[in-house]
């Protein structure tokens, strides 16, 4: 990709052909499952597209006060006040705001939520045998909220469920 916008509008268009699409999804164990894959720092992760709603790039929100450090603030999104958090700083790592950073706006548990990336990079498509168990590693690292690893070639994915990390009373976003 030679800017962000071409790699935004790339990432926007997969997310609107798999919204299309939602209806068919089956949700079943054996079927195959897409993600939209996202950098923070050195590693990958993916969400399950269909609690995507769009990508945006990263325009500054305005601070809401006595916020925690990684909510970044709000923004007015046609309408709809979307809290804003820097998922970077929620996971522990520093937050640098680059012309590849965006917020992945996302509609999980009837709210609408925007998250701060390095970038983005695909939607990719898993199959069952493709997603490993997520590891146990004992009380050194919290893996509440991931769901699994997901293999593509030498790329290792590690796959979120945004929607609990998103409403665990660690977020305050939901009463």
């Amino acid at each position: 990709m030679s800017s962000s916008t071409e790699l935004t509008t790339q990432a926007s268009r997969a997310v609107a052909t798999v919204s299309a699409a939602e209806s068919g999804f089956s949700g079943a164990s054996g079927a195959a499952r897409q993600f939209l894959t996202f950098r923070i720092d050195a590693e990958e992760y993916g969400i399950d597209i269909l609690k995507v709603q769009e990508i945006r790039s990263y325009e500054p929100p305005t601070r809401v006060a006595n916020a925690p450090e990684f909510v970044k603030g709000v923004v007015n999104l046609r309408g709809v006040i979307v809290p804003i958090v820097d998922l970077r700083i929620r996971l522990g790592q520093k937050a640098e705001y680059t012309p590849f950073t965006v917020v992945i706006v996302l509609n999980v548990i009837g709210r609408v939520v925007g998250i701060v990336v390095d970038s983005v990079s695909d939607v990719l498509e898993l199959q069952p045998d493709e997603i490993k168990e997520p590891p146990q590693v004992g009380a050194a690292i919290d893996t509440r909220f991931i769901t699994g690893l997901g293999k593509i070639g030498e790329r290792m994915l590690i796959l979120m469920d945004i929607e609990s990390m998103v409403g665990s009373p660690d977020f305050g976003l939901v009463d």
